[in-house]
């Protein structure tokens, strides 16, 4: 008796033409991004040379690297990343907890929710520029008044959104459970936490970005360190390079940190 022996699928000419368009694409994607960044960086440094622009206030690329040089050999620039980096972390740390248990909780009671809904709204409206000054008068000049400040950016949007997302859960899947006699804690831990990772995570990647910008505003008026602190320290010194390279080591971070909970919600959402 002779056996079939399988072969794997051979993708056809078609398949194989249609995925080297679609690299080739991302390619030039990539190319025009790097060429449309160099072209921009080119013309800043001629406008500078050339005194297109003024380049005490607007600064040029070459005086950017030397900042850049300088600060990194002395540790300096190291020093302000890693404490504006520790208080955005802190402080996404503490807005997602904070958001999952507190939208737990209203989910769990209903009461409690419309009660409180409504002075949520009103606190996410809020600017939180207005509370830097009262939460340094509560708390003092720290790290503990920049890392509140980063999570009242965050947390009251956090929580609506994720209750929002709790209560829009399927219905017939929860009545399942309690057809079943499964209690309270059963439907949140088999169907309304599962239905709401892809919606949990894109709120998380939200608030890093929020909890980034908590905190430059707490370092501006209540830090000795930190990229926020730089900021204004070179805009009070008329120091430019300093301001320049600290903004864009920030739009750096938040990139970074983006991509990486991106990642993360790719192979979640892949185990879930």
């Amino acid at each position: 008796m002779k056996t079939k022996i399988s072969t794997p699928d051979v993708p056809s000419l078609e398949q194989q033409q249609y995925v080297k368009k679609i690299h080739r694409n991302h390619l030039l994607i990539r190319i025009y991004q790097i060429l449309l960044f160099a072209g921009f960086l080119t013309l800043w440094e001629v406008s500078a040379r050339q005194h297109w622009i003024n380049d005490f206030i607007f600064c040029c690329p070459s005086k950017l690297a030397q900042t850049l040089i300088t600060m990194t050999s002395d540790g300096s620039l190291f020093h302000h990343i890693g404490i504006t980096l520790y208080e955005t972390l802190i402080g996404f740390v503490i807005v997602i907890i904070g958001s999952l248990l507190i939208a737990t909780l209203f989910w769990w009671n209903e009461t409690l929710s419309k009660v409180l809904e409504p002075y949520l709204v009103i606190l996410n409206a809020l600017p939180k520029s207005a509370l830097a000054p009262v939460l340094i008068v509560w708390l003092g000049a720290n790290k503990t008044t920049i890392i509140v400040c980063a999570c009242s950016v965050a947390i009251f949007g956090s929580i609506l959104n994720i209750y929002t997302g709790f209560t829009n859960v399927d219905s017939d899947k929860v009545k399942l459970i309690e057809t079943l006699h499964g209690n309270r804690f059963q439907c949140l831990r088999l169907v309304v936490l599962p239905s709401n990772v892809p919606n949990i995570l894109s709120i998380m990647k939200v608030n890093i970005g929020l909890c980034l910008v908590g905190v430059v505003i707490g370092e501006f008026l209540a830090a000795r360190e930190g990229l926020g602190y730089l900021i204004i320290y070179g805009s009070q010194t008329f120091k430019m390079s300093h301001v320049l390279l600290s903004i864009l080591i920030l739009c750096v971070i938040a990139m970074l940190l983006y991509l990486i909970l991106q990642q993360l919600e790719k192979k979640l959402i892949e185990y879930f």
